[in-house]
């Protein structure tokens, strides 16, 4: 759960510099042709679900006792 949080995140954040220099990832290049407005609530949700589950994975890992 953390190893993909962490790559939603990171994709989140990077769409959005990369958005502003008129560049997108090749993966993500389809959130933009609902309209500009859906491109960024998808950018976020990205970045908050990423977010989300890189915490919770990170808080699992820590609670599990290394065997």
């Amino acid at each position: 759960m953390k190893s993909i949080g962490g790559l939603m995140l990171l994709l989140g954040l990077g769409s959005f510099v990369l958005h502003f220099m008129n560049m997108e990832f090749k993966l993500l290049s389809w959130v933009d042709h609902w309209g500009a407005d859906v491109g960024v609530g998808i950018r976020i949700a990205l970045v908050v679900v990423g977010g989300i589950l890189w915490f919770l994975g990170n808080k699992r890992e820590k609670a599990v006792p290394a065997s």
